[in-house]
């Protein structure tokens, strides 16, 4: 398990502090936060050896790290919790009945009598965002800290990338980038098109998928605005592969402090934890 980490000079057991998780099978982040004046301390990320095969074997890597890493040993005062996975489905507000949430989830997505299945709000889209979390995560964080925000990553993606394209009249595809998943958004016509989130093993899965998408929905690969933002960089083989078939693509600008001139971490990242 590899660790990333970058702090600023505050004290860690400073008052007032949030602490913001984001986990999936791929690894665990976190960002600690003063809330007076929203600085950052800390922002640390865990990268497995490899992809964690079930949520119980998640639990017991997240365990380990609260165990062993002090700067998860303090108090905090807000706590949200990030689940990021591909049990998600979105459904327009005018058809969505609460009673009906395992319905939704079916069209899509394999699910069991035992699953926990919740939505978030999706305001600017008058939508609702219905998706399995990590229960046991949640009951993990819930005995050791009491109550906490939780929420499903799509659902703060969704809404931050609408705030970036608010006002704007080109059609644009958003690529979030994961360790083995990436999730693409759509704005096609000034309207939210699409949101999917698919797996990739490779450089040529990457392109296949924007491929894919482009093709299904019409897009002009030639025309269309593409923007990158997450766990890629221009120095990477599947940037580099990527330019080779798209000419207008470029990385999210996200005006964040902390990551300027960073060794550690690139400018558009860990845009969940720290926007």
């Amino acid at each position: 398990m590899k660790k990333l980490i970058q702090k600023n000079n505050k004290d860690i057991s400073s008052k007032n502090k949030s602490l913001s998780i984001q986990f999936s099978l791929d690894g665990f982040s976190f960002c600690v936060k003063d809330i007076t004046n929203n600085e950052i301390i800390v922002l640390t990320k865990y990268l497995f050896d490899r992809s964690i095969e079930s949520p119980n074997l998640l639990l017991e890597k997240i365990q380990s790290i609260f165990e062993t890493d002090k700067e998860l040993q303090v108090e905090f005062d807000k706590i949200i919790a990030i689940h990021q996975n591909q049990l998600t489905t979105q459904i327009p507000s005018e058809f969505f009945d609460e009673d009906n949430l395992k319905t939704y989830i079916d069209f899509n997505i394999k699910t069991f009598e035992s699953d926990y299945i919740t939505f978030d709000n999706l305001p600017s889209l008058n939508a609702k965002n219905v998706y399995i979390p990590y229960v046991n995560i949640n009951n993990f964080l819930f005995q050791n800290f009491g109550e906490f925000e939780f929420k499903h990553h799509s659902s703060i993606l969704i809404e931050k990338i609408f705030d970036v394209q608010k006002g704007s009249f080109s059609d644009t595809l958003y690529v979030h980038v994961n360790e083995t998943t990436l999730d693409v958004i759509v704005f096609k016509n000034t309207n939210f098109t699409l949101y999917n989130s698919f797996q990739y093993n490779s450089k040529e899965d990457f392109l296949y998928y924007i491929l894919f998408v482009s093709e299904q929905l019409e897009l002009n690969l030639l025309s269309i605005q593409v923007q990158l933002l997450g766990s890629i960089s221009e120095n990477s083989d599947t940037f580099t592969f990527l330019k080779e078939y798209i000419s207008n693509i470029k990385f999210l600008e996200f005006n964040c402090d902390f990551l300027q001139n960073s060794e550690t971490f690139v400018p558009h990242s860990n845009y969940l934890l720290l926007s």
